[in-house]
């Protein structure tokens, strides 16, 4: 859950909204509603899984690369 504090008493209006928005986005409150707002099939959410382990160990190899100067 999302813990937004009180507006200062100095603190203007633009960066009060700048800074809720800014909570909203790191809690990733909009990115999971996405995600849910269309039913997703049980193979394509495996397949979409499957593709971002896949990306993340070739992005890990091309940076253990780059370390090692190869």
């Amino acid at each position: 859950m999302i813990q937004v504090t009180r507006k200062d008493s100095k603190e203007s209006l633009e960066s009060l909204v700048r800074r809720f928005s800014r909570k909203v986005q790191q809690s990733g409150v909009i990115a999971t509603a996405k995600q849910h707002q269309y039913f997703e099939k049980p193979t394509s959410k495996r397949e979409r899984r499957l593709k971002a382990i896949i990306r993340r160990d070739r992005k890990n190899v091309k940076l253990k690369k780059i370390k090692l100067g190869q």
